[in-house]
């Protein structure tokens, strides 16, 4: 199957940095509803069977115009929302989004034994993340599009796809609505066809 995995159009916690992983999380700002829109051109020529959100809000705002140029209905899974925080949670000076990031990619390079402080080791938010593609690649649609968020796109791609690893994706974060387009499935895996589109 084919795998868009869509970061969120921009939010009130982007703009100040904040680390806001808790549901229902912020709104999008006003560049964000407009990002949500462009999306809706962006992936014109790209087929696709089913639309899938996290249960954080900001995901359901971005997949909504999508959903509705596309007459498809949205399905809401908790496993594929940002990886929490824990105490680190709002938090937006830099030692707080430092460590955050650190976290995560160590989680990406294969160290996912570490723990968030208050949150889950890597193999446990992993896990979550597999749980919800597995059961999306189980309906048997084609392509999927689904509307997550940028450290846990990341890292679960770092992880999961063959052509990818941890040091690649430190080095490329995603912006707001950009995509990574995979082909493959959980039993044998993934190849990442693009990039940050």
């Amino acid at each position: 199957m084919r795998l868009l995995l869509i970061r969120h159009g921009q939010t009130h916690s982007n703009v100040i940095g904040a680390l806001d992983t808790a549901r229902p999380g912020a709104d999008l700002t006003e560049l964000g509803r407009e990002q949500a829109e462009l999306l809706v051109e962006r992936l014109k020529n790209e087929t696709i069977d089913a639309l899938h959100a996290t249960t954080l809000v900001r995901t359901q705002q971005t997949v909504a115009p999508l959903a509705k140029a596309r007459g498809l209905e949205v399905t809401v899974h908790d496993g594929i929302r940002e990886w929490d925080a824990g105490d680190l949670e709002m938090k937006s000076d830099d030692e707080a989004v430092n460590l955050y990031v650190k976290i995560t990619m160590s989680w990406a390079a294969g160290d996912t034994g570490v723990q968030m402080p208050g949150g889950p080791t890597g193999d446990e938010a992993l896990a979550r993340f597999d749980q919800a593609i597995a059961e999306i690649a189980a309906t048997g649609v084609e392509c999927a599009a689904v509307v997550s968020h940028g450290s846990a796109i990341r890292t679960w791609v770092a992880v999961r796809a063959k052509d990818v690893d941890g040091t690649y994706a430190a080095a490329h974060p995603l912006l707001n609505t950009q995509v990574v387009k995979l082909v493959g499935d959980p039993q044998n895996g993934w190849q990442v066809e693009d990039w940050g589109w």
